[in-house]
């Protein structure tokens, strides 16, 4: 029996998250329902995470043991046969002993696209959030900036794990703009339950002049201090790209 790792894509819009919950639509149990169609036997897959209600993602990782005689291209064909319309398996390939897709990673990078417009883009609402008046991009990356490093996050979210610590590497946090679109790309080891939405949430405040730049370094200097303000709304985040010593490759 092998290990098998699969890149995932999915529209979070019509899912309660990717875990497993009783009696409600999740990506887990779909992809389970799945893969027990093509003679799995297991009885839980593994995930490099595990996004909230509404949330997309691009990059997402799984991991299985399963007997398939027929070679990871049929692999990933015969999943792809048995899931709904809204979820993808975008490449399959023999994982080694000992992989698992969570704490086998060395990074993970999300994307948050902001729509800036006063009014509703039916093509775009499910992917954005649609912010206005637009926010400074500017005083955005001045914000994100402090990000960079490690710090205690604990003001931004709370550990996946009960008792875990707060401490995050971030390596990226760039905000990029083409025409009324602005987006966020942010790399880190590892991050906290909603911290990314946090802290969009709050770079926002900062952008919108709501919110100095000086109250985001309190916030990373003092852990025992919290963000008071909103979540940013899950349509807008996706999960891009979960990195490995030899990461699944997620450019198609």
């Amino acid at each position: 029996m092998l290990i098998y790792k699969s890149n995932i894509a999915y529209d979070g819009t019509e899912f309660q998250g990717f875990q497993s919950q009783r009696e409600k639509r999740t990506v887990q149990d779909v992809l389970e329902e799945g893969l027990r169609r093509i003679g799995w036997q297991g009885s839980r897959i593994k995930a490099a995470g595990r996004t909230d209600q509404g949330v997309h993602a691009r990059g997402q990782v799984i991991s299985y043991e399963m007997d398939w005689p027929h070679g990871v291209e049929r692999l990933t064909d015969a999943l792809n046969a048995n899931i709904p319309p809204d979820v993808a398996v975008w490449q399959t390939a023999e994982a080694d002993e000992g992989f698992h897709p969570r704490f086998s990673a060395v990074s993970r990078r999300y994307r948050y696209h902001i729509l800036c417009s006063p009014y509703r883009n039916p093509l775009q609402e499910r992917y954005t959030w649609r912010v206005w008046p637009a926010p400074d991009i500017s005083l955005m990356q001045d914000a994100a900036t402090l990000l960079l490093g490690e710090h205690d996050f604990a003001a931004f979210g709370r550990p996946p794990i009960p008792g875990g610590h707060t401490i995050r590497m971030v390596f990226q946090a760039d905000w990029l703009q083409e025409n009324q679109k602005i987006q966020l790309d942010i790399t880190a080891n590892a991050f906290l339950y909603h911290m990314v939405r946090r802290l969009v949430a709050m770079m926002v405040a900062v952008g919108s002049s709501r919110l100095d730049v000086s109250g985001v370094a309190d916030l990373l200097d003092k852990p025992d201090s919290r963000w008071e303000g909103s979540l940013a709304p899950a349509s807008g985040l996706c999960l891009e790209e979960v990195c490995y010593q030899e990461t699944v490759n997620t450019e198609y």
